[in-house]
């Protein structure tokens, strides 16, 4: 009895220091958390700080990952308002001085001797129908610049829906009990069968279409709203190798025609990616940048802002 009680006094010791160990070290038991939302799908819990491996994310009572702001800017501010997927975002990989947002405010600050307060409204996989349900329920935050970053994906993103929160690991809606809760979910994760998400993911009809029709209402908004509309389009890593799937380039001609008919001002970084000698260090998978890649389409898009501003 005395060794069973040992060397249960043995195990626990060792799940104690392991528990601390990966909250102290790694901030797992502590991560970014969504809310279901009936029009905008979902979006991150306002209110949250979290660090997870050494990378700190805010998010604010508007559910920006950004700090607490006030609902309008001070007078001698320029507020620039950021709106996109995981590629904004940054997600819990990169820390909130690293996203290109934050990169975008420290660039400009340096060549404009004005305040610069910049705003980072994003959500991991929302497409333009999410982004432009935000903006019909928030608003602009009187920002001077509305600026929309999609991917190729993007344009074929599906309408919103909440289905995933609390079901897909993705996108948990509560904290873990313990921190090696996360580890064992890892390890033994399977992709759930979500009811209704078949449904979703096989939407019907002009996906590029709607989406470019939700672009368009976001344009509206911002007009209305007296904010400049802008907009960049990141690649896939596999377009340029050696170029993208000839639906993909039916899709980026329309909203090509679409910018220039509507006169937006625009990025389209396939080009400028392609030119780079380090492609592979621009990414950090096949989708999302890397901090050398934020960098590079931060440098772009503050060089748009200043010149047009």
């Amino acid at each position: 009895m005395k060794i069973l009680l040992i060397s249960l006094g043995i195990i626990i010791l060792s799940l104690l220091i392991i528990e601390c160990s990966l909250r102290l070290f790694l901030g797992l038991g502590k991560r970014p958390i969504y809310i279901a939302d009936e029009e905008i799908g979902y979006l991150l819990a306002p209110n949250q700080k979290v660090r997870r491996l050494g990378k700190l994310t805010i998010i604010n009572q508007y559910s920006m990952r950004t700090e607490d702001i006030k609902k309008s800017p001070d007078n001698d501010t320029m507020r620039l308002f950021f709106i996109g997927d995981s590629i904004v975002n940054g997600a819990w990989w990169t820390d909130q001085s690293e996203t290109i947002s934050a990169l975008v405010k420290e660039e400009i600050e340096k060549k404009l001797s004005q305040t610069i307060e910049v705003l980072n409204t994003s959500a991991n996989s929302w497409g333009p129908r999410n982004e432009l349900a935000y903006l019909k329920r928030f608003g602009t935050f009187e920002s001077h610049v509305i600026f929309l970053v999609i991917n190729t994906d993007d344009l074929f993103a599906t309408k919103p829906t909440a289905l995933r929160v609390g079901k897909d690991i993705n996108y948990p809606d509560q904290q873990p009990t313990f921190a090696i809760e996360e580890i064992l979910e890892k390890l033994f994760y399977r992709d759930p069968k979500i009811p209704g998400m078949d449904k979703i993911v096989k939407e019907k009809g002009d996906r590029v279409g709607f989406n470019l029709e939700a672009i368009e209402k976001m344009k509206a908004i911002a007009i209305e709203n007296k904010s400049q509309f802008m907009m960049g389009l990141t690649p896939l890593k596999r377009e340029m190798n050696p170029e993208p799937r000839d639906y993909e380039k039916v899709a980026r001609k329309r909203l090509q025609d679409w910018v220039e008919v509507n006169n937006v001002p625009y990025i389209d970084f396939l080009p400028i990616f392609a030119e780079q000698k380090n492609l592979d260090d621009l990414y950090r998978d096949h989708i999302h940048l890397s901090p050398l890649g934020n960098q590079l389409v931060s440098q772009k898009i503050s060089e748009l802002i200043i010149n047009i501003n």
